[in-house]
């Protein structure tokens, strides 16, 4: 025994817990006595910055490849959807390709054995080959009882099977010798484990099979989404996340009754295409040598803003976002021809406000385009000849009657004319503009704009209750062919936006309250406090009321605490100022009164105390209203238009404790938060599923 142990040597001090010394001579174990096959579960290997990560797919992804891998091994074209169906295996070839979205393909394993890597103590797979013959190597060993096993690994590396819970991987030093090809046991030992369950890894349990709702997630400038660099597609795999982790925490009940399954997320890019114009080397033969980073990250990122007002390259875009959201949404019905959910659109910085000017650009059906024209004037439906001819009466062009009568032109295909059409049948610039303004005046697109010259505020109403001249949304918009869309948005979320700044910048002054988009009725625009990109919208509906944004509720049902305190130190102060001021009067009257017969003294004090009390009362009453900004979302509902069915629109988040230290120190991550907040996507939640009826577990304080 001590020979054995001499030539062993090297790994003598591995050996750990070692066996007793009469292990030789303990009886050997009956022939299969104690052997038990090892479960496979199913990795996928992903590859960041040129560092590969073996990640395990959820529990019953690994189910069904396993149950596709045991139906039989001549299966070249069966494919395996996993990950909410986002991704497909190609079982034979062993790679998972991405679905919706253009990414690298991955390698797939079927894997039993584990040993732990060099840099980040993770443990990765063998090859599905040589780990058959490490359980077939173990298998023998188990049942004969007979170990110190020694393997060679592809690589020539030696795996030494010890007993069963001490296994070792020696990977070789490097040597001088070059000339020396024979594997050694000299070198660094690594832990050898068999089976998922023996190694620390965290296995999902999959998602819910039943989806209720598909969102459409657009992108703002750049290629980088977060203040990680991460890209879309990352950056809405976390946005799902929270999103099932919401789902269980508020919709717990839903869950248990099988009426909630959860929202499916799918991530729009735009960017690449519009790179691949071939615009890239145009700037880069204009752009000067120094700061290249610096000039780098500006053509890349800021420029998208100066391409979006460019009506060369606002028509890609636009193009772009249109064709891949109808182009996501065939496939997903082709993938599930059983959904029959609503569509939703969101849109972070920039992709805001392209699918703002999308939506201001569909067109309604003829029964909702009358629906919406009848809530600023009454019309009739009749839509014959006639009142074509009631409309150009009115707009003092009665000669053009039998130019649109030999048309054969009714109310409804009037309101689907273009200039270009209008030009065709003969009708001259003046009465053009005239009819294109009319047909735009009553479609709803209205807003209120600013006229060189004129008044800006409102005034006495006018015949159709407004006092200064409503215009298209579209105003200021860059000439482009806006794309129709497959389907009409229940609800369009609007994160970081800068929808109503760039309004402004196009000269629209006021939006008419009784607009809303043609085809989506929902409108929900969200930020953080510190985000310099966003603007509020609701002050453009209602110009003449300053009040707050909607306070976004905590997701545990609370405010955080530093704004609580912030609000209770607020109150304390006003209240101190109050009994302060109070006291003063008081003394400053008793000064300067004038001094008064004896007799009088005790009716005098009376009165003196009276007027304190009344003027501590009082007091409060001068200033009725200075509570802080996180508290005035309980002030009474104000009216703020049809644009959110008359809800209210602009909702801020609740800043972290850490961040209202220094607002322009959090001002970049401000911006970039909204991925990974769980009050943004419990909002987004609640309001997806309030259209179907069903509402949280627990009502949020605060909340609308």
């Amino acid at each position: 025994r001590r020979s054995r142990l001499a030539r062993s040597s090297p790994m003598a001090a591995l050996e750990l817990p070692r066996p007793p010394p009469n292990a030789a001579e303990s009886p050997e174990p009956e022939p299969g006595g104690r052997y038990e096959a090892v479960v496979p579960h199913w990795f996928y290997c992903k590859v960041t910055d040129t560092r590969e990560r073996w990640v395990p797919f959820s529990a019953q992804d690994s189910e069904r490849l396993e149950a596709a891998h045991g139906a039989g091994k001549d299966q070249d074209g069966v494919v395996v959807p996993t990950s909410g169906g986002r991704y497909d295996v190609h079982l034979r070839a062993r790679q998972r390709v991405a679905v919706y979205w253009e990414e690298e393909v991955a390698e797939v394993r079927r894997c039993t054995w584990f040993y732990k890597g060099d840099k980040d103590n993770k443990f990765i797979p063998y090859s599905e080959s040589f780990s058959e013959k490490l359980e077939e190597a173990y298998m023998i060993a188990m049942t004969l009882g007979e170990w110190k096993k020694k393997l060679e690994s592809p690589n020539r590396e030696v795996i030494i099977l010890h007993n069963p819970k001490l296994m070792v991987h020696y990977h070789p030093v490097a040597s001088s010798d070059d000339w020396v090809s024979t594997p050694t046991e000299q070198g660094r030992p690594r832990t050898v484990k068999r089976g998922v369950e023996n190694i620390a890894v965290e296995i999902p349990n999959g998602e819910p099979l039943q989806i209720d709702h598909l969102v459409f997630v657009v992108h703002g400038i750049g290629p980088a989404c977060d203040i990680r660099f991460r890209s879309i597609v990352q950056c809405v795999n976390d946005f799902r996340n929270v999103s099932l982790s919401m789902l269980q925490a508020h919709f717990r009940k839903a869950q248990e009754q099988q009426q909630v399954g959860r929202v499916e997320f799918l991530p729009v890019n735009w960017h690449s295409s519009l790179h691949s114009t071939g615009v890239d080397v145009d700037l880069e033969r204009i752009t000067l040598p120094s700061i290249n980073r610096l000039r780098h990250f500006i053509n890349d990122t800021i420029l998208d803003v100066f391409f979006y007002n460019s009506s060369t390259y606002c028509q890609t875009i636009v193009d772009t976002v249109a064709s891949e959201m109808n182009r996501l949404h065939q496939l997903f019905l082709q993938r599930n021809p059983h959904f029959k959910g609503g569509v939703s659109i969101a849109g972070h910085s920039l992709g805001s406000l392209i699918l703002f000017d999308l939506l201001t650009n569909q067109k309604a059906d003829p029964e909702e385009k009358e629906h919406c024209v009848q809530g600023s004037r009454t019309t009739s439906s009749t839509g014959g000849i006639e009142e074509v001819k009631e409309i150009l009466k009115k707009l003092e062009l009665s000669e053009y009657c039998d130019v649109f009568e030999k048309e054969e032109m009714d109310r409804q295909a009037l309101f689907l004319c273009t200039e270009k059409n209008l030009k065709e049948m003969g009708i001259p610039l003046g009465p053009r503009m005239k009819i294109l303004h009319y047909i735009s005046s009553e479609t709803g697109t209205k807003v209120c704009v600013a006229e060189p010259g004129s008044p800006s505020q409102l005034g006495d109403s006018s015949k159709d209750g407004r006092s200064c001249q409503y215009r298209d949304v579209g105003l200021g918009q860059v000439s482009a062919n806006y794309p129709q869309l497959n389907y009409k948005p229940s609800i369009f979320f609007a994160f970081g936006s800068p929808i109503g700044m760039f309004l402004t910048v196009r000269g629209v002054k006021r939006i008419d309250p009784n607009y809303s988009l043609p085809t989506c009725k929902g409108f929900f625009n969200i930020f953080h406090p510190f985000d310099p990109v966003a603007y509020r919208i609701e002050p453009m509906i209602v110009p003449e009321l300053e009040f707050e944004p909607m306070l976004l509720p905590h997701h545990k049902g609370r405010k955080r605490m530093h704004l609580e305190l912030k609000e209770g130190l607020t109150r304390m102060s006003v209240d101190l100022k109050n009994n302060l001021l109070g006291s003063l009067r008081v003394a400053w009257q008793s000064f300067t009164r004038s001094p008064v017969p004896a007799l009088e003294a005790g009716s005098s004090e009376a009165e003196a105390e009276a007027e304190a009390e009344a003027g501590t009362e009082k007091q409060p009453d001068a200033k009725p209203e200075e509570p802080p900004a996180a508290v005035k979302e309980e002030t009474p509902p104000i009216n703020v238009g049809k644009l959110n069915g008359g809800n209210r629109i602009d909702y801020v988040l609740q800043e972290k404790p850490i961040e209202s230290f220094n607002e322009y120190l959090f001002a970049l991550q401000g911006h970039l938060c909204y991925w990974e907040s769980e009050d943004t996507v419990l909002l987004v939640l609640k309001e997806i599923y309030q259209t179907q009826g069903i509402t949280l577990d627990q009502p949020l304080p605060g909340s609308q």
